[in-house]
């Protein structure tokens, strides 16, 4: 009698741990698929890309493990982000992460469905992309850094280093879907310093050269570089033609470890880090449309002061104090 209580219970115990099992498996097993939609070059979003999976990875998500991450790169083409944002969307991946406003409008245009987290960009309201900050209302969001002010305050801080500034290159590309704000922004500080403002606009990499020989020929004092995908790609190249040009220029944050004289934007590890966030709430089950946008907290000013030695500008004492970081 012992025996047969033994085995019904041993039975029993199997029968309820079989579900139990397939459960645990099941859950094991899913993988959460996520398109990236590059909108410049790889090449150029490395450390970005870094920050993204080290972001993940605190909150549990391994790439090859439990999400898995297919990535596309436009290279500066309008068509090549269409097709790849209609790619994402049949292949019916989990996530669409991308970066600036370009990336998360061509994403939104291709489906209303698939949750699309902005990982950077500029303010979604006034791009179309959300309702309010607090309250997106549609399959879009994310964290934004660029407001309009701050393209002002990276042309206040080249006046400071060159107080006798008077005409300014404005290095920009047509294919920025906030350039109109940033334009309108930048003509009202610089009209306040009473600076007069050239745009050169490049499409490609392989425009550069020639923008910056125009600056030459425009006998502009200074640049500002625009925050922009195709731009961050160059970044190096920018810097590296700006020194040869001898031209004292300030741009976004990573700009001055490019080699640039000044940066002044918002701290990219913890900007892009925060993607696995909105990553994991959707995950999760919560709506884009009702987590909120987060602009960036921390910004940071960089000053490369071997770039100010090598093109012969003296940087004041008083600025090189406020810095949070001086690359010597």
């Amino acid at each position: 009698m012992r025996r047969r209580r033994r085995l019904l219970m041993a039975l029993g115990a199997a029968a309820f741990a079989r579900p139990l099992a397939a459960i645990s498996q099941k859950q094991a097993a899913k993988v959460h698929r996520i398109g990236f939609l590059g909108i410049a070059f790889a090449s150029g979003y490395v450390k970005e890309l870094d920050w993204i999976r080290g972001g993940l990875r605190k909150l549990g998500y391994v790439e090859g493990a439990n999400i898995a991450i297919d990535y596309r790169w436009a290279e500066g083409s309008p068509e090549k982000l269409k097709a790849f944002a209609k790619e994402f969307v049949a292949l019916k991946v989990d996530a669409i992460l991308t970066h600036a406003n370009t990336g998360a409008i061509a994403a939104a245009r291709e489906t209303s469905a698939i949750p699309i987290v902005m990982a950077d960009g500029a303010d979604p309201v006034a791009s179309g992309l959300a309702a309010s900050i607090a309250r997106p209302g549609g399959n879009v969001t994310g964290s934004f850094s660029f407001i309009p002010e701050e393209i002002g305050k990276r042309l206040q801080l080249l006046k400071e280093v060159l107080p006798r500034m008077k005409r300014i290159a404005f290095l920009a590309s047509p294919l920025d879907a906030v350039i109109i704000s940033k334009r309108n922004a930048l003509a009202a500080a610089a009209a306040s310093m009473k600076l007069e403002v050239q745009e050169f606009a490049v499409r490609e990499g392989a425009d550069l050269p020639e923008a910056f020989n125009a600056m030459d020929k425009a006998r502009v004092d200074g640049a500002v570089i625009n925050n922009e995908p195709l731009l961050n790609s160059h970044a190096g190249t920018i810097a590296g033609l700006a020194a040869v040009k001898r031209l004292p220029s300030v741009g976004y944050a990573s700009y001055a470890d490019a080699g640039g004289l000044i940066a002044y934007g918002a701290n990219r590890p913890a900007l892009y880090g925060r993607a696995g966030y909105f990553l994991d709430r959707i995950f999760k089950g919560a709506k884009p449309g009702d987590i909120p946008f987060e602009r960036a907290a921390r910004f940071d000013l960089i000053v490369n002061l071997k770039t100010a030695k090598s093109i012969g500008t003296a940087i004041p004492q008083s600025f090189l104090l406020r810095a949070d970081r001086v690359i010597e």
